[in-house]
């Protein structure tokens, strides 16, 4: 089977990161706000405006993508998948390839060196846009593991999709919708043929 797996918030816990450093960011700049558990980005999340929501991520997405440590057991999980004989594709939609300058490179290469660093094999590596069911089934994905709402409803009209729980995504129901709560959640429903 070939497994297509999202990174943020599926590899790494984006949830928590986002309600610990919006909760900072907003304290350090005076900003008045109520968590909304169930928004997605953190804009949502604290009611940023556009301009604090960029201000936000330009202070510390860099930080994140290098720093934020993988979910346990992910990388265990993975090793188990590929002796299992599965193929492994990371899709993800951080710096696509659409992003040519040196910003959207280097971030790239620290995708490839985090991925490195916390021993997640892969057999491929996709940047993709943000829909990603074409890129599911233009690499004939056998099933996708993601966490974000958009993402799960799109590609699972197509394809199944292993719905990595988190607050944000508890409304994602459907026939090819499978919710799952670990890495080892995900290993057992795998392993029993989902």
């Amino acid at each position: 089977m070939r497994i297509g797996i999202d990174i943020d918030g599926v590899l790494t816990n984006r949830e928590q990161f986002q309600f610990d450093y919006g909760a900072k960011y907003c304290f350090d700049n005076n900003i008045k706000y109520d968590v909304d558990p169930s928004e997605y980005n953190t804009g949502g999340i604290f009611n940023l405006n556009e301009t604090q929501y960029k201000d936000f991520w330009d202070k510390y997405l860099e930080f994140y993508a290098i720093n934020e440590k993988a979910i346990p057991f992910s990388s265990e999980v993975l090793n188990k998948l590929k002796t299992d004989g599965h193929e492994i594709i990371i899709i993800t939609a951080r710096w696509t390839t659409e992003r040519k300058d040196d910003v959207g490179e280097k971030m790239r290469n620290i995708v490839k060196t985090w991925l490195d660093e916390n021993k997640i094999i892969y057999d491929d590596l996709i940047f993709s846009l943000e829909d990603k069911l074409s890129w599911c089934i233009d690499n004939k994905i056998d099933v996708m593991i993601e966490d974000e709402p958009k993402c799960i409803t799109s590609v699972s009209t197509k394809i199944p999709v292993i719905c990595f729980d988190a607050t944000y995504n508890r409304q994602c129901e459907g026939q090819n919708i499978i919710r799952c709560y670990s890495w080892y959640d995900i290993y057992n429903k795998i392993k029993g043929g989902i």
